[in-house]
């Protein structure tokens, strides 16, 4: 059965292909491709991080059953998403703001430091659900 917690996780992947393909679209100079591979990044980011929200609250937390020399990868991993996590939403939000605006010059230069940040973020997100649920399962209560 697909859980709620694997589709959070291809919703990330899926987020990060389509930066993916974004970075490689406008490094070929198809504008109007890259416009459109970076605004389905955005919508499926939205859709994810409303589901994220909503099973979190569905689940509460859930502990990471991983003992010994994984638990310090783990948790910095999972730190370092957290964070990054937070910091990336205003800075999708203003280098959008930017493209829409027809300010390119400053649309790149924001970009620059935001799409690595975001494309961390979705692959970190998917190895800390892979870690998490699918490498030390949790125990069931």
């Amino acid at each position: 059965m697909f859980s709620h917690a694997a589709l959070n996780a291809s919703l990330n992947g899926i987020s990060g292909v389509l930066l993916a393909g974004g970075y490689a679209a406008i490094r070929a100079g198809k504008r109007d491709v890259h416009k459109r591979f970076m605004i389905s990044a955005f919508a499926v980011s939205t859709v994810f991080l409303i589901s994220y929200v909503v099973y979190h609250i569905r689940v509460g937390h859930v502990p990471f059953q991983g003992q010994g020399w994984i638990r310090p990868v783990y948790f910095a991993l999972l730190i370092s998403h957290t964070i990054l996590a937070i910091v990336i939403v205003p800075l999708i939000l203003i280098t959008l703001r930017r493209a829409w605006m027809e300010k390119f010059d400053k649309h790149r230069a924001i970009a620059r430091w935001t799409l690595p940040l975001w494309f961390y973020v979705c692959v970190t997100g998917v190895i800390v659900y892979l870690m998490l649920y699918q490498i030390y399962v949790p125990t069931s209560t």
